[in-house]
């Protein structure tokens, strides 16, 4: 009973102050410093930041891009550093605290670097932070292994919504890294990107309900992330025949794996 409340109470610390922290960069405040505060005083220290009034020379920040290896670094640095650790320790429960630990990390990395975290890469840490949590309270692997098929059917379900409403969600998220890419490639990029998400789930669900938890971590590690890749390129001549420049790109962006 005390280590689940020292774990749960080490959870909502570092929650506190990675929450902290981006509220306080955001408002152009040190970040740093409120980090620390939040991992001393928890949620009190992001009510009082979130009480700070802004810095007004905070709008004029500009937003960056990411290179394609720092996208790369950000999206999949969590997934390799949970590989890792599983690897190291043969303990999926500790691997899922380095999981989670990772994640918060990407995602402080992103917004004081970026200034900018993408949709995807919030979802997933909500996903990995939300479910993980769960696993570590339960010590019940089943939620770290359901969680790509649950956010592969959501992300297939969103990018299917946003074209049967005229709203092509992958559009408004990837619009940047696809320069001059027609409206009918976008609408076959995302179908593609929608079909691949619901067989990656599919295909999660039968492979951890069948195997062993070694072979599913390999499944992720040797099938899923190289399938990821492989399919992307794999629409690379699609876009190219729908106006898609890629002079100015170094590869084409690949939506992160679960």
């Amino acid at each position: 009973m005390m280590g689940t409340f020292l774990l749960t109470a080490a959870i909502v610390l570092v929650a506190s102050a990675v929450a902290s922290a981006l509220v306080a960069d955001d408002k152009g405040r040190n970040p740093f410093g409120w980090g620390a505060l939040g991992l001393l005083l928890g949620p009190i220290a992001i009510l009082v930041i979130a009480a700070v009034p802004r810095d007004p020379a905070a709008s004029a920040r500009p937003q960056r891009e990411p290179s394609a290896g720092a996208r790369l670094l950000i999206d999949l640095g969590p997934l390799v550093f949970f590989f890792g650790v599983n690897f190291l320790t043969g303990d999926i429960i500790q691997a899922t605290i380095a999981f989670m630990v990772a994640i918060t990390a990407a995602l402080l990395f992103s917004k004081l670097k970026y200034r900018h975290i993408s949709p995807l890469l919030w979802f997933s840490g909500f996903m990995v932070l939300v479910l993980g949590s769960i696993t570590v309270w339960l010590n019940d692997e089943t939620f770290i292994k359901i969680k790509p098929t649950i956010y592969y059917t959501i992300v297939a379900a969103l990018l299917v919504f946003g074209l049967k409403t005229g709203r092509n969600l992958l559009k408004m998220v990837l619009g940047a890294a696809y320069p001059g890419l027609s409206d009918e490639g976008w609408r076959a990029l995302t179908r593609n990107w929608a079909l691949f998400f619901l067989a990656m789930a599919v295909v999660n669900e039968l492979v951890w309900r069948t195997t062993s938890t070694d072979f599913w971590i390999g499944f992720k590690l040797w099938g899923a992330l190289p399938a990821t890749f492989v399919f992307a390129l794999a629409n690379v001549p699609m876009l190219m025949r729908h106006g898609m420049q890629l002079e100015a790109k170094e590869e084409p962006p690949v939506p992160p794996t679960q």
